[in-house]
């Protein structure tokens, strides 16, 4: 592999900036109600004959024009609709970071996507945590926030397999064995930090109190009486690492261990 290593406190600076990310991406989201209309799978939506949602015919027909640009070129870059998407019409570097990151990550990478995993959670169990009850006709731009936020949890759950590369480049000798045994259990448990994790979860809700808050000036023209007011309830972005971010990235780096060594 052609790329000096990354570090982890590299791969950590990258996953803390993703939250950044993925908090403002809810908070857009909490714009509009759930409209309900958009999730729907309705006949004015059919594509090649099935009929779909607003949602999924929106993903498909981006995904296919950021598939014309190379957007999954990137091995941080996974998309929700893979078959049949069209083939890039930009040629690669050998120069760029993208090729880089290829050369750095095992080949097998490229075999493991859970967005299936991330579209499940997010449409049955987030959305409705963070969309307000109602609908507004803004099917199209409920759509697209939709998007931005499953965009952003996908590529920090699947930036598990530069998290497992430099953890495998560290400490060879405590992962091969266990690859070889395919022990799923030990790896996972390896790949545990308790602590860390906890630290994590109230790091987001901190992040989300932060940015989500309502700031109103009151007449004084510095105080407000909104205090404690958000756009997106902290404890909702904490629970969404603890039950769905961190679990499927452990999911991933698992996954991409058991193929470390083929």
């Amino acid at each position: 592999m052609g790329m000096k290593s990354m570090t982890l406190e590299e791969v950590r600076d990258s996953l803390i900036r993703q939250e950044d990310t993925i908090v403002f991406s809810l908070i857009e989201r909490a714009r509009f109600p759930m409209n309900s209309f958009a999730y729907e799978d309705v006949s004015s939506f059919a594509i090649s004959g099935f009929s779909t949602s607003l949602l999924k015919y929106f993903v498909k027909e981006i995904e296919a024009t950021n598939a014309k640009v190379g957007r999954y070129e990137s091995p941080e870059e996974h998309p929700f609709f893979p078959d049949d998407l069209p083939n890039s019409l930009i040629a690669p570097r050998n120069d760029s970071q993208t090729y880089h990151e290829l050369q750095f990550l095992h080949p097998a990478a490229a075999s493991i996507n859970v967005n299936n995993h991330i579209w499940d959670f997010y449409l049955k169990q987030l959305r409705p945590l963070i969309a307000a009850e109602g609908d507004d006709g803004n099917y199209a731009s409920s759509a697209a926030s939709d998007l931005q936020c499953l965009q952003a949890l996908s590529r920090r759950i699947h930036y598990g397999k530069f998290v497992a590369e430099v953890k495998f480049r560290d400490a060879p000798q405590d992962y091969e064995p266990l690859i070889r045994a395919k022990d799923r259990d030990a790896l996972m448990k390896l790949l545990t930090f308790e602590r860390v994790e906890e630290m994590v979860k109230r790091r987001v809700e901190r992040k989300a109190m932060v940015f989500g808050q309502e700031v109103c000036l009151g007449t004084d023209g510095d105080k407000g009486d909104n205090k404690g007011k958000y756009k997106v309830d902290p404890a909702v972005v904490s629970r969404l690492y603890d039950e769905w971010v961190m679990p499927l990235t452990k999911l991933v780096e698992v996954e991409y261990l058991l193929r470390r060594l083929d």
